[in-house]
């Protein structure tokens, strides 16, 4: 998994967040806590995190659900591109 630059943040859609709305502006896109997932490493980041900060009590169960459901979608689509089962 590549680094993600604040820079790099910013370019991407919102809809490549796992809280899109958390993620409306350039400069939104640039902070922390909204789970970029541009990639398949990032969507295993965002689950781990997600994970961590429910257990912790910073993240809804609904929210922590949304970013499971969302990294979940983008990992099966990355294990049909590679022609596992998934």
């Amino acid at each position: 998994m590549a680094k993600l630059s604040k820079d790099n943040r910013e370019k991407l859609k919102s809809s490549q967040f796992g809280l899109p709305e958390k993620a409306k502006t350039k400069k939104a896109r640039r902070k922390s806590g909204n789970y970029p997932m541009p990639d398949r490493g990032h969507a295993i980041s965002a689950i781990r995190l997600a994970k961590e900060n429910h257990k912790d009590g910073n993240l809804s169960t609904k929210d922590y659900k949304r970013i499971a459901r969302k990294a979940g979608k983008i990992l099966k689509k990355d294990c049909l591109v590679r022609g596992a089962s998934p």
